[in-house]
């Protein structure tokens, strides 16, 4: 079809045009109808015909403070008028304040700063840095993990976002470990009588892969169902990590920034990684900015060696200024602490439903993120459908679902068996009512395919 101008691209348009011209992403091409959004605020956005949706997902769980923040748009414009772009080679106003910033709220010993455009790179950089300082190559992660798009990232990734890449991904050192799940363990074991085998399979693994450089982990795992740890396993890891001299990365891309109740969601265990990535809530996602972190101990190790790892937008001005005005603003607000003082409030509701609900499986999150897991039986765990029914394009059940709760005005991320509910950090009571009375009334149709035991 022919293409009209930009200025004449009619209302009725905007979504067809972005379907025939855009790629969507991770999705079969055909059938996506992209909604038409003009317009967003708080906890809301709104359609071309104004109707508006409750974001129970803060968008990629990355909206934590809400849209349209007016000290962070300002923010924005303030630093296109001071300086709207300049190379990473010079120090910038922009840089140094958010610099200090980090400083004071990134836990201690994280003092070394790789500031980039998004998670992924924040993990490409984090990669790199592990292998130079190591001189080792091999990077365990886990199954159930994403780490992001781009070539290492995604190899890195164990979800079924990496099937597409192989074999090729195979080839750049990354080796997966069974991943945190006591609701469903990968290896067989119930807490606490496992003493923590998950931990001790990396421990296996370190000692016979050899050249391992570091350990990879969400430490709460993020779309592949918001996976809680016993608080034993990450001190475990630091641990089994220092006595073989394997750095432990963090990838806080989805859990930092106030999402889990603490600035980071490694300081629930008061565990120091050697790498910390993350990005996401750094700015609520108002300008894309990620960041790679790491301890002064590997910092050091390049003030006679060469960093051989850079990119134009490093450090890029526009994006480090907003992330100032966004930490002021949680400051401000106390979204940290408010995400922890909502949770137990949210824990009720979603338990509430599990009660209720036979298609529900296991509720499990901590602050303002929680998964909603959905199964087939409750006595097996089998769940609706499985990793392979996305990728073969098999109709999900928790996509009918959040179908529905969509056409009620509600927003809703789905994960192949469940759902992720991870609102902006400013929510209210009422509008978890409101987005969490939607998923009630829609469970019905999980429930009518369930074993009723």
């Amino acid at each position: 079809m022919s293409q009209p101008a930009s200025s004449s691209i009619s209302a009725e348009s905007i979504s067809e045009l972005t379907r025939d011209t855009n790629y969507g992403t991770w999705r079969f091409q055909k059938g996506w109808k992209p909604l038409h959004v003009v317009d967003a605020e708080g906890c809301w956005f709104t359609d071309d015909a104004g109707k508006r949706y409750l974001d129970m997902s803060s968008q990629l769980m990355c909206v934590n403070l809400g849209h349209k923040n007016p000290r962070v748009i300002e923010s924005i414009a303030e630093q296109a008028r001071e300086l709207p772009f300049m190379g990473p080679a010079y120090a910038t106003n922009a840089r140094a304040r958010l610099s200090a910033k980090l400083l004071e709220l990134l836990p201690a010993g994280l003092e070394k700063f790789f500031f980039t455009t998004s998670g992924t790179d924040a993990n490409e950089a984090a990669f790199k840095i592990a292998r130079m300082v190591t001189g080792k190559n091999k990077i365990i992660s886990r199954y159930r993990s994403y780490h992001g798009s781009t070539a290492a990232s995604i190899a890195a990734t164990g979800d079924l976002r990496r099937w597409a890449m192989e074999p090729a991904g195979k080839g750049m050192g990354f080796v997966f470990a069974p991943e945190t799940n006591c609701y469903k363990c990968p290896i067989g074991h119930t807490y606490p009588g496992c003493n923590i085998a998950c931990a001790d399979y990396i421990d296996h693994m370190i000692r016979n892969e050899g050249d391992v450089a570091a350990v990879l982990v969400e430490p709460i795992v993020g779309t592949n169902g918001v996976l809680i740890p016993p608080p034993e396993y990450l001190p475990k890891l630091r641990e089994i990590c220092d006595r073989h001299s394997v750095l432990l990365i963090a990838d806080e891309v989805m859990t930092g920034w106030g999402r889990t109740g603490k600035w980071f969601a490694v300081d629930h265990w008061n565990v120091k990684p050697d790498i910390l990535t993350t990005a996401k809530g750094i700015t609520s996602a108002y300008v894309p900015l990620g960041l790679c972190a790491t301890t002064k101990k590997l910092a050091d190790y390049f003030e006679d060696r060469y960093f051989s790892h850079g990119h134009t937008y490093e450090a890029h001005p526009i994006t480090l200024g907003p992330a100032v005005a966004t930490i002021e603003e949680m400051q401000r607000l106390a979204l940290v602490e408010r995400a922890a003082e909502m949770e137990p409030y949210l824990r009720e509701r979603l338990e509430g439903l599990k009660t209720k609900h036979v298609s529900i499986g296991d509720v499990h999150g901590i602050g303002l993120f929680f998964a909603v897991e959905l199964v087939k039986n409750r006595t097996t765990k089998e769940p609706f459908n499985t990793m392979r029914d996305k990728v073969e394009g098999k109709p999900l059940v928790v996509d009918q679902i959040a179908a529905k709760m969509m056409a009620d005005g509600v927003a809703q991320q789905s994960w192949v068996s469940h759902f992720v509910i991870a609102p902006p950090l400013i929510v209210t009571k009422e509008e978890l009512d409101f987005g969490i009375d939607a998923l009630d009334r829609h469970l019905a149709i999980a429930d009518a395919l369930a074993v009723q035991s």
